[in-house]
């Protein structure tokens, strides 16, 4: 179950379990083999694990398989229906130590004392000069200032809420200690190699030329077609009406399309695909790539201005009392223009404001709490679509539930770049608690 426990401040997540949950099982025609255990195929990518075997083999740990045969292909002969199914990697969630512990962020402080800390408290400093000391005052500037003011407000909130959870998730065994000898003895995880080109392809997505309705149609994928090609996707929808799987090939990589799913392959300012789509939706969550310090020096992604974000086309996109969730940074400049810009020009208005709480396996947070750098916490801005009095209501006898303030949503973050927690599961258990 995706949501472990369940208490008046938030949920407690398992976000492996959900992903597994979404039934990545592919279908294949496989031709019988003449000789028993011939047809054994392993095959892994970027954060999955997958195995398959045929009837007479054995299956593998994590893997479940699934063979049918079915009585004839089209030249007559028999063939077995192979399924394979795939679990993501549970390594990318075995987060047994916090990215810096109390001890190493209390060493930085006092190693710090004679620099400005950055997004955080500034220590006054003491100089001497010709034998004598003065103290000189280090004046906050507003971000600053709002920053503290921010964490302050919500740090009670943060830290008791989180203990209750973690509290029953160590009861239960979801959480664990980990003993002094257990933890160094502990091997490093190897990641996969961050090669995704999907950055890459919408980037060319955006240089094609301009295309007119007729051609936006949808690409519905079929059993084992194989004849797609990365020129096939681009600027439409593709969907995947089927109860399994699709894989589909991009510039050479492997990429899982769930069951009765779809995407765009574009840009963010080509979606008149998605337009055309002529679909609205009930919730709509964004993750848009915030500007910060950290993104300017790695170059990780291209990130957004604030006029780049308003110019999503959430209005047409949305449904009558659509669900809005934004992801946002812990910079107030951020949640400002969330709360006072993007929402209203959106005619979106602010329900909620939640809190994501990340810790590590064993119940610690994966910052410190006060930490002047990095929080262990992100936050998102949940807003419902105004109704607009020219247009009648899509059914007058529903009832649009309030949703709570400042819930938590704790779980233990996938160590590859920004993996956001399920909201489907919380949201369930909040429907109808």
């Amino acid at each position: 179950m995706s949501v472990v426990h369940q208490l008046s401040a938030g949920w407690l997540l398992d976000h492996l379990s959900f992903i597994n949950k979404i039934n990545y099982q592919l279908h294949q025609h496989h031709e019988p083999c003449c000789s028993k255990n011939e047809f054994t195929t392993s095959v892994h990518f970027e954060s999955l694990q997958m195995d398959s075997v045929s009837s007479s083999g054995a299956c593998a740990a994590f893997i479940a398989s699934d063979p049918t045969t079915k009585p004839e292909n089209d030249d007559g002969g028999n063939y077995e229906m192979l399924t394979q199914k795939f679990v993501f990697r549970p390594e990318l969630f075995d987060v047994t130590k916090p990215y810096i512990t109390p001890a190493v962020h209390k060493e930085c402080q006092q190693s710090n004392e004679k620099e400005d800390l950055m997004n955080g408290v500034k220590k006054e400093i003491s100089i001497s000069i010709i034998g004598k000391k003065r103290k000189r005052c280090v004046v906050f500037n507003q971000g600053e200032l709002d920053a503290m003011e921010y964490h302050t407000k919500i740090r009670e909130l943060i830290l008791d809420g989180s203990l209750q959870l973690i509290q029953e998730g160590l009861k239960s065994g979801f959480l664990y200690p980990l003993f002094e000898k257990q933890d160094k003895c502990s091997k490093p995880i190897t990641l996969p190699l961050d090669t995704c080109n999907l950055p890459e392809l919408c980037e060319m997505a955006k240089h094609l030329p301009s295309l007119n309705e007729m051609e936006h149609q949808t690409l519905q994928l079929v059993e084992e077609d194989t004849s797609v090609t990365e020129q096939d996707l681009f600027l439409r929808v593709v969907e995947n009406n089927s109860s399994f799987t699709k894989v589909i090939t991009l510039m050479g990589q492997k990429y899982l399309l769930p069951p009765k799913s779809s995407f765009l392959l574009s840009d963010i300012s080509c979606m008149q695909p998605l337009l055309n789509y002529r679909k609205t939706f009930d919730v709509i969550v964004i993750d848009p790539p915030w500007q910060n310090k950290s993104v300017k020096r790695s170059n990780r992604y291209s990130y957004l201005s604030p006029l780049q974000i308003k110019q999503i086309p959430i209005p047409k996109l949305a449904a009558p009392n659509c669900l809005l969730v934004t992801w946002v940074t812990n910079r107030q400049k951020h949640l400002r223009f969330i709360k006072e810009e993007l929402y209203p020009s959106w005619s979106v208005e602010v329900v909620a404001e939640w809190h994501w709480v990340k810790i590590t396996n064993s119940g610690e947070f994966v910052f410190p709490l006060d930490s002047p750098h990095k929080k262990p916490y992100e936050g998102l801005i949940l807003g419902r679509v105004q109704e607009k009095t020219a247009l009648p209501l899509r059914n007058a006898d529903v009832n649009v539930l309030p949703i709570p303030d400042h819930k938590l949503i704790v779980s233990v973050p996938c160590t590859l770049h920004s993996h956001k927690p399920p909201l489907a599961a919380s949201g369930r258990c909040w429907l109808f608690s």
